[in-house]
C-alpha cells in the first residue's frame, strides 16, 4: 500500500509542477533517489509518465489521458442517458438500468426506478455474469467472435433453473437479438425477475453499453416482453443518437 500511495503522490507532484526530475521527486516524497527512480520507472512502463527530452525531467504521460477519457466517457453516458431512462421508467413503470461490460461481467452504472418498482433494490455498481442477464446477452451478441469464445469458455454459472449455460444455446440466441434489436432474460438471473435490454452505440457504431427494463415476472409477463422490447429499443436508439451515433437509413 505504501508503494501505491507513493506512486499516486508522484502523479500529483507532476500534475502540480508540470515536470520534475527524479531528485526533486525523491525530496518531495522523502525517499532515497533509487526508490523514486523505481516508482517513476514503473509509472513510465504503464505510460502514466514520460520523459520527453534528455534533461531528465518527467511529466504526465498519455496513459493519464486514456484513463481520464474512459472515466469521462462513462460520465457522459450517464448524463446523456439519464433523461431517456427517466422517460422510459415513467412509461413502463419499471426499473431502468444502464450497464457496461467489465470482463466476463456486466456492471450497472445508472438506474431509474419506475412508479411500480416498490422494492428499493439498488443495482448500481452490481456486477452480474454476462450470460445470465438481458444486458449481458445484448453485449455478448455484439462482441466479435474471439471475445464471445473467451466469455463462453466459462465456466458459466447456473444461477436459476432457467439460466442458459450451454454455449451453443447461447450462440443460437445472438442472431435473433441482433435482428430484433433487443434481448430478454426470463428468470435467468433471479427467480421471479424478467428483463429486456437493447444496445447503446457510440459515435462509430460500436455497442458501448446496454439499457434494460426489469421487473417482477407477474408484471413483466412473457407475452408483454415484445412490446417492452420495442420501447426499450427506441430508448436505446435515442441514447445512441445523443452519444453521437448517426443511423444509416
Amino acid at each position: 500500500m505504501q508503494s501505491v500511495d507513493r506512486a499516486i503522490t508522484v502523479l500529483e507532484i507532476l500534475a502540480q509542477h508540470g515536470e520534475a526530475g527524479v531528485t526533486e521527486i525523491a525530496v518531495e516524497l522523502g525517499v532515497h533517489k533509487s526508490t523514486a527512480f523505481r516508482l517513476v520507472g514503473a509509472l513510465e512502463r504503464r505510460g502514466l509518465v514520460e520523459q520527453p527530452g534528455l534533461r531528465g525531467k518527467y511529466q504526465l504521460g498519455f496513459g493519464i489521458i486514456r484513463l481520464a477519457g474512459t472515466m469521462a466517457a462513462g460520465l457522459d453516458l450517464t448524463q446523456q442517458s439519464r433523461p431517456v431512462c427517466e422517460d422510459l421508467a415513467a412509461e413502463l413503470g419499471e426499473t431502468v438500468n444502464i450497464a457496461i461490460p467489465s470482463g466476463n461481467m456486466v456492471v450497472n452504472i445508472d438506474q431509474v426506478r419506475g412508479s411500480s418498482a416498490v422494492v428499493s433494490q439498488n443495482w448500481i455498481g452490481r456486477q452480474n455474469p454476462l450470460h445470465s442477464t438481458s444486458s449481458g446477452k445484448v453485449l455478448l451478441a455484439h462482441m466479435n467472435e474471439a471475445e464471445q469464445r473467451r466469455v463462453l469458455r466459462g465456466p458459466l454459472e447456473k444461477l436459476t433453473p432457467r439460466t442458459v449455460v450451454d454455449p451453443d444455446a447461447l450462440r443460437a440466441q445472438f442472431g435473433g437479438i441482433r435482428e430484433r434489436g433487443y434481448a430478454i432474460a426470463v428468470e435467468e438471473l433471479e427467480v421471479g425477475l424478467n428483463a429486456v435490454s437493447a444496445p447503446i452505440r457510440g459515435i462509430t457504431g460500436e455497442v458501448i453499453a446496454a439499457i434494460s427494463a426489469s421487473g417482477p415476472s407477474y408484471r413483466m409477463e412473457q407475452d408483454k416482453l415484445e412490446g417492452i422490447g420495442e420501447a426499450v429499443g427506441k430508448a436505446a436508439v435515442e441514447i445512441s443518437t445523443r452519444m453521437g451515433h448517426m443511423r444509416v437509413p
